[in-house]
């Protein structure tokens, strides 16, 4: 299989945006915990390689262009809401997260509504999401002018010069050139390698309404939902059903691992399926490459963690918000092209920009359930009307 330098920078990115902001993220939550470097070590491990190895295998086996790792906004929720829960408790609620998703892929319920979202819905649920990432553009760059200017150079100049190179790696390369010349990298400490440890889970009923309902809510929303719904507007036919239940079952499995969700992931997938991945059948192989990153990182995370947690917050933002600055102008411009659905779409866009969730269930979710409603009930309104008159 050979990889072209389109597949290989959208596969880069991707898999950027999980082992960059997710990882540290990630340790910033082991540490809110309080568990120690062998537990935070095995939930990398199983977060990266063997999640990687999940998302390899299903973008090998339907030629789809899928990616992931873990549930990010999951770690940020952990982070927080299950500071009270022990280790085997806390196991035991990723357990009980992955069987309720698996339930629901194989009894097919959430096929079922899926395929009922109009395309336009979706394209503005995405923009939505990726606006958010756009907009960190902005105080990145005033964070660091030099390595903003120099990214946004190698953004627009480097494709210029170099046609064979995409825009993305010009932002690397030109960032990095930048932050050479005006950060000061903290003193790298070296972490040693250990095992992935197995946890006896415990089950509890707080375990299960505070922590195992509201991780299957957010996995479904922020990550499933979001992905199949990049696939499907990129003109794929992914197996809904089988790609839920399998998730379920691997971040069951997972979780006696200490490990919180294995899943495909909505951004990385979004990123890997756009159109900068060129040919259309070919671009599974961007999956391939985020996923075996992936692996890399989650296998040698011992090493690298110490690196990217030296990385400055606005680097890897200014990485991410220009890897999906062409995602987002697409979706966008597709969404409200639907102009007989246009206040729908506009509710949907708004709604997933606000990042806001009400009873545990994300922005993404509620735009595509309120943009969904509001358009059956609009097309019903005008069909009436010249039966009215």
């Amino acid at each position: 299989m050979i990889v072209n330098q389109q597949q290989l920078a959208t596969g880069m990115s991707s898999a950027l945006m999980a082992c960059t902001g997710g990882a540290i993220l990630t340790i910033h939550s082991a540490n809110h915990l309080g568990l120690n470097g062998r537990e935070l070590l095995s939930w990398l491990f199983v977060a990266y390689a063997v999640a990687g190895l999940f998302n390899l295998i299903l973008a090998l086996r339907y030629k789809l262009p899928i990616a992931g790792a873990h549930s990010i906004t999951t770690v940020a929720f952990l982070s927080t809401a299950a500071i009270q829960l022990t280790l085997p408790q806390l196991t035991a609620s990723f357990l009980m997260a992955g069987l309720m998703i698996a339930v629901l892929g194989f009894t097919g319920i959430f096929n079922v509504l899926f395929k009922h979202i109009p395309r336009s819905i979706i394209d503005a649920m995405l923009a939505g999401i990726i606006m958010q990432y756009i907009l960190e553009l902005i105080p990145s760059f005033k964070a660091n002018p030099l390595v903003g200017l120099l990214a946004l150079i190698g953004y627009f100049v480097a494709p210029r010069i170099f046609k064979a190179v995409p825009p993305i790696i010009g932002v690397i390369v030109f960032g990095l050139i930048g932050l050479l010349f005006s950060y000061t990298f903290p003193q790298v400490t070296p972490i040693a390698y250990e095992f992935p440890i197995w946890i006896t889970p415990e089950f509890t009923w707080q375990g299960l309404i505070s922590v195992a309902i509201p991780i299957a809510v957010l996995i479904l929303s922020n990550d499933l939902a979001v992905s199949l719904a990049a696939l499907t507007k990129q003109g794929y036919n992914p197996p809904i059903n089988r790609i839920i239940s399998y998730s379920g079952i691997a971040s069951a499995l997972g979780s006696f691992f200490m490990s919180h969700s294995i899943n495909t992931g909505g951004m990385m997938t979004t990123v890997c399926s756009s159109e900068e991945s060129g040919e259309h059948k070919q671009r599974y192989r961007a999956g391939v490459v985020s996923s075996v990153l992936c692996i890399i990182f989650g296998v040698f995370a011992w090493k690298l963690v110490p690196y990217i947690t030296s990385l400055p917050q606005y680097f890897i933002a200014t990485i991410i918000g220009f890897s999906l600055l062409g995602v987002f102008l697409n979706s966008i411009s597709s969404a409200f092209a639907d102009t007989k659905n246009s206040f729908p779409v506009v509710f949907a866009f708004i709604i997933s920009a606000a990042n806001i969730s009400f009873f545990s269930i994300s922005s993404a979710l509620w735009s595509l359930i309120v943009g969904t409603i509001l358009s059956v009930v609009l097309r019903e309104r005008k069909s009436k009307q010249p039966n009215e008159q």
